[in-house]
């Protein structure tokens, strides 16, 4: 557990440090911002490849060289940023990252799921730690810069480099049982046919809809509407994690005193109610209040879902990926259906379409409730029987 801690907070501060480091990147090597979107595109592109990758590659090689060898993917992709500017290899690199970033995901929300019994405070702290890595990015890069210039993010990604290679050694010390290998259900897909796992499923594609968007639209939002400088615009982003990791930790500690559906339940209609406020609005303190309400309403949604289907993961080694998968294809659709709508109707519109993604957010919480309590129907009528 405490490696899977560690290790995730490795994973939050490289997962996030990208945007940072991107505008340095591209100044460094001259790249169009083409070539720019397409590196975060190529990130995006491997982390989804990892749902794959991480359902299979354990069946093979056993979960722990499996896990090796997919961390050894991040040392070089950053190895490759430090190295060369030429546009293929750096797409090689950002693709490398995010195979590496999926893959660590993957397994350590299967591990914790594993061995916290589908516990959702465990998952919540697990994903806290996630939050503590991406708020350290930005400031891994300030201190840098200013330490040793505008080349000093290269300084921040050897650090990465190092901080990998002791999140592969410390996998290799792990005491792991290798449980995709011996499953019989290795590699079934019998949980396809389980409406509790597309439940699931939408929730987290839904989920990851509006975090994508709101993740990477919020600023450019606020300072296109004329709503605030740029300034206070990425310190609403800084608070909007701020939020999520007090979300998170809430959960940590409450979270096994509710019932999941509970959960979901409260969290998505706060997500639906804090973000008509934001868009409702130009008073900047009620934005600022919205944001940090929207955060703190998101952040237990993504650990919760995970702890929901946990008895599925644990049955199926390949259902953690294809839910994963499913989920992240979610969060590179709606933020190119965001941009398109911008482009032709105004940054308003493209925010907008956000709230038709949690609409069916908290569709899905309530079909999850309904689920849950046929289930305990179920189980009720077994034990009398």
């Amino acid at each position: 557990m405490l490696c899977c801690f560690f290790v995730f907070a490795v994973n939050g501060l490289y997962g996030m440090i990208l945007g940072s480091m991107l505008p340095l990147i591209s100044d460094e090597y001259g790249l169009s911002n083409t070539v720019s979107g397409t590196l975060l595109s190529a990130h995006s592109l491997g982390n989804l490849t990892a749902g794959f990758l991480a359902g299979i590659l354990p069946v093979y090689l056993g979960r722990k060289k499996a896990i090796i060898f997919l961390c050894s993917f991040v040392v070089v992709g950053f190895a490759i940023m430090i190295m060369t500017g030429n546009p293929v290899l750096l797409i090689l690199g950002f693709l490398f990252t995010g195979i590496s970033r999926g893959s660590i995901s993957n397994f350590n929300n299967s591990v914790v799921n594993e061995v916290s019994d589908s516990s959702p405070a465990a998952l919540s702290f697990l994903h806290s730690i996630f939050a503590v890595g991406a708020l350290s990015a930005p400031f891994l890069v300030i201190f840098s810069t200013r330490l040793f210039g505008l080349s000093g993010w290269k300084v921040a990604a050897g650090i990465i480099i190092v901080l990998a290679l002791v999140s592969m050694v410390l996998f290799s010390r792990m005491k792991l049982s290798d449980s995709a290998v011996k499953n019989k259900n290795a590699t079934s897909y019998t949980f396809l046919k389980l409406k509790s796992f597309w439940v699931g499923a939408g929730i987290l594609f839904f989920y990851l809809c509006a975090e994508a968007c709101i993740n990477g639209w919020m600023v450019k939002y606020f300072v296109d509407s004329n709503l605030m400088t740029t300034e206070y615009a990425q310190v609403l982003a800084s608070l909007l994690w701020v939020a999520m990791l007090a979300g998170r930790l809430l959960t940590a500690f409450y979270g096994d005193f509710f019932k999941k559906g509970t959960l979901l339940l409260l969290t998505c209609s706060g997500t639906t109610v804090f973000y008509l406020l934001l868009l409702s609005t130009t008073n900047v303190r009620l934005i600022t209040f919205a944001i940090f309400g929207v955060g703190f309403s998101m952040a237990g949604i993504y650990p919760t879902i995970i702890a929901a289907v946990g008895k599925t993961l644990q049955t199926y080694p390949m259902a953690l990926g294809t839910l994963l998968v499913i989920g992240g294809l979610g969060s590179i659709i709606m933020p190119m259906v965001t941009g398109a709508l911008s482009d032709a109707f105004g940054i308003f519109a493209g925010m907008s379409a956000v709230i038709v993604a949690i609409l069916f957010l908290l569709g899905f919480a309530g079909s999850y409730i309904l689920e849950e309590i046929k289930s305990e129907k179920r189980a009720e009528e077994a034990k009398e029987t």
